[in-house]
This record gives C-alpha cells, structure tokens and sequence, in this order.
C-alpha cells in the first residue's frame, strides 16, 4: 500500500540528522477495547493521554470504526467529546516524530515543551482533509491514510493531535523516527541475546588462552 508522506514544518530550526542510537517506539493502539479511554495504556513508555482520547477498532474486525486499510491490523486512536487528543511525555523526546492520520476535515498537530499542550510552540503540521475514499478492506469510509513527520528544536513534553470530533483518526504514534513504517527496535528482547552473545564469545577467548 502506496502512503503519501506530509511535509513538516518546524518553529525553529529544519530538521537535522537522527542519531543511528535512538531507539523507535511506536504506539499502534492494538489491545484496547472499542470506544475505551487510551488513558495511561502506555505509561511504561511513559505516554499518557488526555481523557477524551479513545480507542477505535474497525468494524470489520467486531468494533464499530467506520474506517479501512488502517496500517496495523484493527486498532486506530480518535476522540468523541472533543476536538483534540493531547499527548503527554513528562520525560521529554527530542528525536524524530511520526504518525498516520486520516480526515474527513483540515487539522492540525503541534508540539510543546510543557506538558497538556502549553508552554512554547515547537513545531507545527498541517494535514489534509481527504481521508474519506478508498479501497475498503472490505468496508470502511475513511480509507485514505497519510503519512505527518515532524520535527523541532528543543525539549517536547506534549503534543495536540487536532482534528474534529469523529472526523480524524491517527495511527502508529511513532518517536525516534520520522517514518512510521520503521518497526520498533526490540530491545527487551534483544538485550539477552546480546548478553548471550557476549558471554560466548568470552567463553571462547577463555578457552583459546588455556
């Protein structure tokens, strides 16, 4: 599936060159209920939600999200009672930023160096209004996904996915990369076998000396 990726623009600074540590964490939504608060879901990567945040499945898989061809199996986040989720990130991110969204309406994400949205305006993305259409996967009106990456100068510790009530939907939140179709590293899993890794090969060297 073709993505068209949006251009971003920056309040300060273009964007500069990512360094080859940063770790990639994604937020797909996957494992939340239909129509359940997002809340603090994701508190161990340190992300919280403001309360009108919802999760929102695709019909086709026994939720009630009119939408289709989401980029990870049925999940996508939105909001109900509001015209805007906020995203909080009380330890800071710096690195590159990246989403899916789709629209029925103009909107809007910005990103702040305080927490719920205040503080100073780091970066600025408008998005298109042209989510509605496309192949279903088979059913769904809001089929047209496009690709937000943004990027800033400073510290952010919270971020405004803007839309309208209903009307907008995003995907794969993504942090430490301004692609969000790069998987995430899995360093959990991927520690111990470094470990592993490591002690035979000075299991190795041992033996080579003796």
């Amino acid at each position: 599936m073709a993505f068209r990726t949006v251009a971003f623009a920056t309040a300060f600074a273009a964007m500069s060159a990512l360094p080859s540590t940063a770790a990639v964490i994604t937020l797909d939504f996957e494992g939340i209920a239909n129509l359940a608060p997002v809340g603090d879901f994701y508190a161990a990567q340190g992300v919280e939600f403001s309360p009108a945040t919802l999760a929102l499945i695709d019909s086709d898989a026994g939720g009630s999200g009119n939408f289709a061809n989401e980029p990870t199996p049925d999940t996508v986040m939105f909001f109900l009672d509001a015209d805007a989720a906020i995203l909080n990130f009380a330890a800071g991110f710096t690195d590159g930023f990246s989403f899916f969204y789709s629209s029925s309406v103009a909107a809007a994400v910005s990103v702040w160096d305080g927490l719920d949205g205040t503080g100073t305006l780091l970066g600025l993305i408008n998005l298109l209004d042209d989510g509605v259409g496309g192949p279903g996967d088979p059913s769904g009106s809001f089929g047209v996904w496009n690709i937000g990456a943004l990027a800033f100068s400073g510290t952010a510790m919270s971020i405004n996915f803007g839309g309208t009530a209903n009307q907008t939907g995003y995907d794969n939140i993504t942090f430490g990369s301004v692609d969000p179709r790069i998987p995430p590293v899995p360093v959990p899993a991927a520690a111990p076998l470094l470990l592993a890794g490591l002690g035979a090969l000075g299991a190795l060297a041992r033996r080579r000396r003796t």
